[in-house]
């Protein structure tokens, strides 16, 4: 069933999601000029973290390139699962939000490319960020921990102090705090 404006309507349970930001057949990543750089954090010879040779858009500042290096490219150091782009790194968050979104009702056909195409140009361009416990869990762990932030009920006894101390901790392990 199309709607009056000749859109095709949504299923029931399904989101319209519109273009505003991107073109049907153009990959956001390909609107961009892309650059190779080091990511480095230190001090004169002190350095405290380096990845080299990692690819990210010219118009990303050195400081976002140290940062999102250090802090959101997943995998292990000099390994080749280690992420060496920011394409990587948000085709990882957006693949699961985009397959998550499809397998629950969410979105499909071509809404679901939509999705992808705008969600991927938002974070690309810089227009939006997720919080750092995404980065650092979608894609990754499943099901993955998103929120930044708890507040744990504790009562006013021994053990269920001791035990809000292991949830805290199990918390901030995740990312989250």
């Amino acid at each position: 069933m199309k709607t009056s404006d000749g859109v095709q309507a949504p299923r029931a349970g399904e989101l319209r999601v519109e273009r505003y930001f991107t073109r049907p057949d153009v990959d956001p990543f390909a609107e961009v000029d892309w650059e190779i750089r080091d990511a480095r954090i230190g001090y004169g010879d002190k350095v405290a973290f380096e990845q080299k040779a990692v690819e990210f858009p010219k118009v990303w500042s050195q400081n976002a390139t140290n940062i999102v290096a250090q802090k959101y490219f997943r995998g292990p150091m000099a390994s080749p699962r280690r992420e060496r782009s920011v394409k990587d790194m948000i085709n990882r968050v957006v693949g699961w939000y985009v397959g998550r979104g499809a397998s629950d009702g969410y979105v499909a056909g071509e809404a679901e490319e939509t999705f992808r195409a705008e969600l991927t140009h938002l974070l690309l361009m810089q227009k939006m960020a997720f919080n750092s416990p995404v980065w650092f869990n979608v894609g990754l762990v499943d099901p993955p921990r998103v929120s930044a932030c708890f507040i744990l009920d504790v009562e006013d006894d021994m053990h269920s102090i001791l035990n809000w101390y292991v949830e805290e901790g199990l918390i901030f392990k995740a990312g989250s705090g």
